[in-house]
């Protein structure tokens, strides 16, 4: 009753609730996925490099209340590899969206796929999350009254974990004044009555907050897994393409893992942006192609294998036939055969393999290599791809290797990559990306070519180097220069390979390039990189 004094029993009893509510408030979180510093640190790290990650931050920070929070649970979805996400008791009110949005990314098929890319990597997992800027937009937009009265709940509980607090100061208020007997001055007494019916009002409208939550989050559940879904699947989808990009252009995982993440970001929107990067697929499969016949290689086998023959050259033996020398019952066949000459050998014809000399590539880049063939692949692009392919060949075999672009008399641009020095992705890009338009001249990339050769028989007494001539274009050349050309490949060695790009007329019977080439080809389909497969096992 107002004005009198309490007595101990009924003060105990108020105590009994009120204490027990004011203690047991548990720890709220405001990040779904549960993280170690480690992972903080990580993201911290990422977010303070990312420039575009600091503006799509500031962007839904204007719009929506704790964007930043679910951008830092999507980074940490796709970083970890198996995410854990915390349970949604666990989680402060006003998060709960959020739970929602990043318990049904991790839950998605696309989202497994994602993290096969971007897990323990910070740069793919930084861009899975800008990749879904746009579907993260639109389900901030579509949560937004989920949103709001999920914030509601928050504040309605903290109200309540305020007003609980508050009934547990007036009670030791009281108790610090109680008398002798037990009671409680009325002041003191109405205090705490007064905190109480605050409190239980505070309790109510937090339990009616978190009911209109729930029903919200409920109603926006069908919308935001479809989100989620077409969400994991953009950000699936561009991480893979971006993967695919650096591995078409060589650039592999070990190299991505030693370089910082503005240089990482600033070379892969050179290559989706590039003059050739629609053609990466392309690059990409020329490479592959290359590193197949490789493997196909015979070692100290004479040109291109075209067969089974017999004799004795145990260098050329085919495998099924040395599968012989594991049985002992069948090691005496193996010797009389062998004595015989009957033994089955990789038969080939040809050229004969390459000496330790430098692999040139002179690539066209007259006007005319703009022309696309089928599939609408460029002249261009397939000379590219096979040149890059060339460049690895080199490298794998310990060579150096020189791009020589060529276009009109005296237009050449010379990119040189020693054996044994990092090619430097920037410095390929250049390679691949430079066209010098204009007409077309055999004599001035050949002399080039030649020179360097030249000069590397003087530095390393090392001959017998290979020339790759693309072009689509014939030209003539002077009889003093080729009475020059002919003492030069025969003083050094070197062989000379010709492709003729979708132009077969430029490699006919008689032309100046058959001439100038031990070996000649013409690529009529752009879309067929095995056209020149054995060139790759010959050089």
């Amino acid at each position: 009753m107002e004005g009198a004094s309490s007595g101990p029993d009924e003060l105990a009893s108020l105590a009994g609730k009120w204490l027990r509510l004011s203690s047991a408030v548990p720890a709220r979180h405001t990040a779904a996925v549960v993280a170690d510093r480690f992972d903080r640190m990580t993201w911290r790290d990422t977010y303070e490099q990312s420039a575009a990650l600091r503006e799509l931050a500031r962007e839904l920070a204007a719009r929506h209340d704790h964007a930043t929070d679910l951008l830092t649970d999507v980074f940490l979805a796709a970083y970890k590899a198996g995410p854990r996400l915390r349970e949604p008791a666990e989680m402060d009110p006003s998060r709960l969206v959020d739970h929602q949005v990043v318990t049904a990314l991790v839950e998605s098929r696309g989202f497994t796929e994602l993290r096969r890319e971007t897990a323990g990597d910070p740069y793919a997992a930084a861009m899975a999350v800008l990749a879904q800027a746009t579907a993260l937009r639109g389900l901030l937009e579509r949560t937004r009254e989920a949103r709001e009265r999920a914030g509601r709940a928050g504040q309605g509980q903290q109200d309540a974990e305020e007003a609980a607090s508050a009934v547990a100061e007036a009670l030791r208020q009281a108790a610090e004044e109680a008398g002798e007997a037990g009671t409680v001055p009325a002041p003191s007494a109405d205090a705490v009555r007064q905190a109480v019916e605050t409190a239980e009002a505070a309790e109510a409208a937090a339990r009616q907050a978190a009911q209109d939550a729930a029903r919200a989050l409920g109603a926006t559940a069908p919308a935001v897994r479809a989100g989620a879904r077409n969400a994991a699947a953009q950000a699936a989808e561009a991480v893979r393409q971006e993967s695919a990009l650096l591995r078409a252009w060589g650039v592999g995982p070990g190299e991505l893992e030693r370089m910082p993440f503005d240089q990482r970001a600033r070379l892969a929107e050179r290559l989706r942006t590039g003059r050739l990067a629609q053609w990466a697929e392309l690059i990409g499969r020329f490479r592959q192609m290359a590193r197949g016949e490789r493997a196909r290689k015979v070692e100290n086998a004479t040109g291109e294998l075209v067969g089974v023959t017999l004799g004795d050259d145990l260098s050329r033996v085919i495998p099924s036939e040395l599968a012989g020398l594991g049985v002992p019952e069948l090691r005496a066949v193996f010797a009389v055969r062998y004595a015989a000459g009957e033994l089955m050998l990789y038969d080939s014809q040809g050229e004969q393999a390459t000496g330790r000399g430098a692999v040139i590539a002179c690539v066209d880049t007259s006007h005319s290599m703009y022309e696309a063939g089928p599939g609408g692949i460029t002249r261009e692009a397939w000379a590219k791809g096979c040149a890059l392919a060339l460049l690895d060949q080199a490298r794998e075999a310990g060579r150096d290797f020189v791009g020589i672009l060529f276009s009109a008399p005296g237009r050449i641009q010379v990119f040189r990559f020693p054996a044994g020095r990092s090619a430097g992705t920037d410095r390929v890009l250049d390679f691949a990306e430079t066209f010098l338009g204009g007409g077309t001249s055999y004599q001035t990339p050949l002399s080039a070519a030649g020179e360097l050769l030249e000069e590397e028989f003087d530095d390393t007494a090392r001959g017998r180097g290979d020339i790759v001539m693309i072009t689509d274009d014939d030209c003539g050349v002077t009889e003093e220069w080729m009475r020059g050309w002919n003492d030069a490949k025969r003083r050094l060695g070197f062989r000379v390979f010709g492709l003729v790009v979708g132009a077969p007329r430029v490699g006919e019977a008689g032309s100046v390039l058959e001439a100038l080439c031990d070996n000649l080809r013409s690529v009529e389909d752009l879309t067929d990189v095995h056209a020149a497969a054995d060139l790759f096992r010959v050089i």
